[in-house]
């Protein structure tokens, strides 16, 4: 099949019917025609399209090494500088279809399996069949152009306790029983952002398994279609309102879906299993393969083209309400243009600076992007503050498209002009301002940016305790060193008789 369409995108998804629950009631129609999905289908739909595009055919796609079809660029293993930055160009296109708001395109895991199916050797350390298992897999995504979703996240019970030690032993998706066929697995995982519109789910290791027999069980990682019989998605609240692209022109749009994800007794065939109680192998897997340098190249593309946005809304504010002279205002832009420039400064240190990894990939240096990753959680909820500040009330006056076209339009139309914009012009930007700044949509963006791959505490202690620091404490140690002996090697005794 090759690089798929959105047609077919759409298509695929309505034909395999999945168990998704949302506001309590399960999604019996074509999921791509109920009002929550409606809409973002659509939008991954349009990033599929643009593979098709005559001017972004090469830059979006190449030609597979297997069958000669052209596949997405996002698979593509990197092995020079210019395949880094190929897939680099690549992923900028689907960020920017979004603004960035789209966090989990299929890029992203495109990504990590690319890297994992590279790696299929540290897989075949734990068994020969785990190796063949995620090329073939690999392969399988490419060809047909898989969207995936994943989920990789206990429960949020009891955070004091192993899932071994839960209430409950199956509250924590854990291996029931071996089957000739495969695996039985029972309990639940979060977070399944774009799950319930996925083809298919990864379901990555916990990597924070202590090790213990008790945690083997729990301790495994495999792929699944999302129509598999026992795979059930319950979705939060919907930010689509189903109200037009002028009241909400982001949550109308770009609203992905986050879902908790649960196992009832799932059959994993044993050709799709990677890793398998093996809690090391599970702990190490997305160090030990790059996936998560390459996951992070992703993501740091795709806060570019965020952080670009924002301070284009910021600029398109203060020029529409004439605040450029102020000092404050400037220096609260300034602030947006520091966050886009270190965020490209990263990415380009990143690229610059990649070396071939263990598996023979080209792999962006790690510590640029991990420190881009640890970043981004704090800058992201102060873009956002600087939005709220700039445009005070103006974020509260906001009258709906339906007030234009009402007998009260002509004054909306007198009394909400800017400087540089009619009313109409004025409304609908600060409608997009509130969406990322104030409305449901734009909370739960900040939200994500906060945790995206974790605990923000955690990962700082993480990159401390990884972070080579050694040659810094070395030089520091030679500087005070040159300083001259110690005081009593420099007090030399003085000799006999001597005044």
């Amino acid at each position: 099949m090759g690089a798929r369409t959105g047609r077919d995108y759409l298509e695929r998804l309505d034909a395999e019917p999945r168990e998704v629950w949302i506001q309590g009631e399960r999604v019996v129609t074509g999921i791509t025609r109920h009002p929550a999905f409606r809409n973002v289908t659509r939008s991954i739909a349009r990033l599929y399209d643009m593979q098709h595009e005559p001017d972004l055919r090469e830059e979006m796609t190449y030609v597979s090494p297997t069958t000669g079809e052209r596949v997405g660029m996002s698979f593509l293993q990197p092995r020079t500088h210019e395949d880094v930055a190929r897939r680099r160009r690549m992923m900028k296109r689907w960020a920017d279809a979004s603004g960035g708001m789209l966090g989990r395109t299929p890029d992203y895991l495109n990504s990590s399996l690319m890297a994992m199916a590279a790696a299929a050797g540290y897989f075949a350390e734990a068994d020969p069949r785990f190796g063949a298992n995620i090329r073939d897999y690999y392969e399988y995504v490419r060809e047909n152009d898989l969207c995936l979703t994943h989920t990789l996240i206990n429960p949020q019970a009891n955070r004091a306790a192993g899932p071994a030690r839960q209430r409950d032993p199956y509250l924590t998706a854990r291996v029931v029983k071996e089957t000739e066929r495969g695996v039985v697995i029972r309990g639940a995982r979060m977070l399944a952002t774009l799950g319930p519109i996925s083809d298919e789910i990864m379901v990555f290791p916990s990597t924070v398994l202590k090790g213990a027999p008790e945690d083997a069980p729990y301790a495994f990682a495999f792929a699944i279609p999302s129509s598999t019989p026992g795979l059930k998605y319950i979705c939060r609240e919907t930010f689509d309102y189903g109200r037009s692209r002028f009241d909400h022109p982001l949550g109308s749009r770009f609203e992905e879906m986050d879902a908790v994800v649960v196992f009832e007794d799932v059959l994993v065939p044993w050709e799709r299993v990677f890793l398998y109680q093996d809690t090391q192998k599970c702990n190490e897997v997305f160090a030990a393969t790059g996936a998560v340098v390459h996951m992070a190249h992703q993501v740091v593309v795709k806060n570019v083209a965020k952080t670009e946005f924002i301070l284009g809304i910021v600029c398109s504010i203060i020029d529409a309400i004439g605040i450029e002279g102020f000092q404050h205002v400037q220096e609260k832009a300034a602030e947006v243009i520091l966050a886009l420039e270190s965020m490209r400064a990263f990415l380009r240190a990143a690229e610059a600076d990649a070396a071939p990894d263990a598996w023979g990939v080209m792999t962006p240096a790690w510590a640029p992007l991990n420190a881009a990753r640890n970043l981004y959680p704090r800058l992201y909820p102060r873009l956002v503050e600087i939005i709220q500040q700039l445009s005070a009330s103006g974020l509260m006056a906001l009258p709906t498209e339906a007030d234009f076209q009402s007998p009260v339009g002509p004054v909306v139309e007198r009394y909400l002009e800017a400087r540089s914009l009619n009313a109409w012009e004025r409304v609908r930007l600060f409608r997009l301002a509130w969406d990322v700044a104030a409305s449901a949509f734009g909370s739960r963006q900040v939200l994500y940016e906060r945790f995206f791959f974790g605990d923000p505490v955690r990962m700082a202690g993480a990159l401390f305790q990884s972070y080579d620091k050694r040659p810094y404490v070395e030089r520091v140690r030679a500087f005070l060193e040159e300083a001259g002996p110690a005081p009593e090697e420099a007090a030399a005794p003085r000799a006999s008789g001597e005044a």
